[in-house]
């Protein structure tokens, strides 16, 4: 079985906040239709989002309705990718918890409350 393309695709009641924060997020395009937008990178399909009128956020972490999925994305610079997502919707929903740790990670929630995670690196890893 050969597949083209793997695409995450969230559920949001407003299709353009949505659409627009993953574009930011992945610096893409929306290609818009009704009820369905994909966000397009480097002109390969990244992300999908559909309309769903009646999408009820997940209650992270523990709450109704549960969080299904979520995305981890690493970031090289953790200042700079909190800025980002912020600055186009995003919350935050659990802060960094400092440690010992070789690596860390913030969670967020985007527009339409879908959680995801940046992560990072904090120290040198063993070749």
């Amino acid at each position: 079985m050969k597949i083209n393309h793997q695409v995450v695709v969230f559920d949001a009641a407003d299709l353009e906040a949505e659409s627009r924060f993953w574009a930011g997020v992945l610096g893409g395009t929306v290609d818009a239709e009704d009820d369905w937008h994909m966000v397009m990178v480097d002109g390969a399909p990244r992300v999908g989002v559909q309309l769903a009128p009646d999408h009820v956020p997940p209650d992270w972490p523990d709450g109704t309705p549960p969080q299904q999925i979520h995305l981890d994305l690493w970031v090289e610079n953790f200042d700079e990718a909190h800025a980002t997502v912020t600055s186009l919707g995003a919350t935050v929903l659990k802060p960094v918890e400092e440690g010992p740790a070789p690596d860390a990670f913030q969670v967020y929630a985007d527009p339409a409350g879908h959680p995801f995670c940046l992560c990072w690196i904090t120290a040198d890893q063993p070749a």
